[in-house]
């Protein structure tokens, strides 16, 4: 790698502003072709789907479920832990690491990108932009439709509800919802006796 190349690296882990020529260097780490085939693969054969999502991705659990069709800008960016459930239509703008914990679920249509692009249109030039990594911690449950943002962790147990937009990190073991997503209450043990009754 050219130190070129490095001084770009660099600048994507510090956050920084950077373009997409300066960075196509690292179009070898794209899973295009992967992904793809994962989207295509039969659901009869959940063998080839498991062999390509270890193929797709930078580490990946046992029990993984990942319903196609998803969307990943690079796929080899994105870290799984057990126990993940992700339904339909889940994209992952993963320019940088975008690490999942274990017993996370996922609705349909949730976008987690790492990735945002400056105010000013003058720095937008050559797709101008800027990544921050994002972390789900274990036990989170994501609703349909939510948007996670660059820099946002997502404490243990918490819960993101459907249509939120998640700019900044949510502490563990809460209730979060909104545009912009906000913390509504705690999770406490009252939640262990929800829904358990016939209505």
């Amino acid at each position: 790698m050219t130190d070129d190349h490095e001084a770009v690296r660099d600048r994507i882990a510090k956050g920084l502003v950077h373009t997409e020529s300066e960075a196509a260097f690292q179009a070898p780490r794209r899973r295009t072709a992967q992904i793809f085939e994962y989207n295509h693969t039969p659901p009869g054969e959940p063998g080839r789907r498991r062999s390509l999502l270890v193929e797709i991705f930078g580490s990946v659990g046992e029990r993984t479920v990942l319903l196609p069709p998803f969307h990943a800008g690079f796929g080899s960016n994105v870290h799984i832990g057990d126990d993940f459930f992700g339904n339909v239509n889940l994209t992952f703008v993963d320019d940088v690491e975008i690490r999942i914990g274990d017993g996370v679920m996922i609705a349909p249509g949730v976008t987690l990108t790492t990735t945002g692009h400056p105010v000013h249109p003058s720095r937008r030039a050559d797709f101008g932009r800027f990544s921050e990594p994002i972390v789900i911690e274990d036990k989170v449950w994501i609703g349909s439709n939510a948007v996670v943002l660059p820099g946002v962790r997502i404490g243990y147990g918490s819960v993101i509800g459907a249509g939120s937009v998640v700019s900044r990190s949510i502490p563990p073991m809460t209730v979060a919802f909104g545009t912009p997503c906000r913390v509504v209450r705690p999770i406490t043990d009252e939640d262990l006796t929800t829904r358990t009754a016939p209505r």
